[in-house]
């Protein structure tokens, strides 16, 4: 396969999940929007080393995924630059745990701008240019807790749940325009971030790395091992093929079993 005449938009991809898959794209052929956070020198290191390793055009877009305006703008920025976006994928996410009576307000508003309706707002703007060309993908990276639940996280799963609907919604429109609309569903996905927790969980559960990691990140998840980022990244890339023409508005679970239960 190659997505050599494609462009692709990926949010929260200056790290973990989302930089595999734009790394994934990227091998691929695809030119890349990268988007996310980070220090400049950085995410100036990252695009510069997709170009360099894949002999693709990359560019970054700082845009704010609370904000629609800048959402738009990035698409904008895509399309002025690549000519169009052809493959969108709404990956950016943020997490806050709190039971329900305690939770922040301004937490919840945050999660559900971040995990969901970012993911509006770019398919809002990219469709038109889908629709027009014939051809698009778009895929949501949404959880295990688009499918089940757990406690204390009430905005993520609420968000990730409605990530799903907007994915069924949007492939029921967009079904006889060449266009594709899908999420993936992952479990535990072995980034920075999950490594990062494990140190503080020893310390307030007086238990051991080993603990840690099977009683409690992977006590959901049957397998007993983490998804990669590359796997997820590699899946990505399949919806995104010929094969994959006929995959739209379903919810694919990466998940170890998780919600097999």
């Amino acid at each position: 396969m190659t997505l050599k005449s494609k462009t692709a938009v990926v949010t929260g991809s200056t790290s973990g999940i989302g930089l595999a898959i734009a790394r994934a794209l990227a091998k691929e052929g695809a030119s890349i929007v990268l988007n996310g956070f980070g220090p400049a020198d950085e995410i100036e290191k990252t695009r510069a080393g997709l170009e360099s390793e894949f002999g693709v055009k990359a560019i970054h877009s700082p845009a704010d995924m609370s904000k629609p305006e800048e959402i738009a703008d990035m698409i904008r920025l895509a399309e002025e630059t690549f000519g169009g976006v052809d493959i969108l994928v709404n990956n950016a996410g943020i997490q806050f745990v709190s039971p329900i009576e305690d939770f922040p307000i301004e937490k919840w508003d945050q999660i559900i701008a971040i995990n969901l309706s970012s993911a509006f707002h770019a398919i809002r703007a990219a469709v038109p240019g889908m629709k027009a060309r014939k051809w698009g993908r778009i895929i949501n990276t949404a959880s295990a807790h688009s499918l089940v639940a757990s406690p204390f996280k009430a905005a993520y799963v609420a968000a990730k749940h409605g990530v799903v609907g907007l994915t069924k919604t949007v492939s029921l429109e967009l079904a006889t325009h060449g266009v594709t609309v899908n999420c993936i569903s992952p479990g535990y996905v072995w980034t920075p971030l999950v490594e990062k927790q494990i140190p503080d969980t020893m310390k307030a559960r007086g238990l051991t790395k080993e603990q840690v990691i099977n009683d409690v990140l992977l006590e959901a998840q049957p397998t007993k091992q983490f998804v990669t980022a590359d796997q997820v990244a590699a899946a990505a890339v399949f919806l995104c093929s010929d094969a994959a023409s006929q995959i739209t508005g379903a919810n694919l679970s990466m998940d170890g079993g998780w919600t097999a239960k």
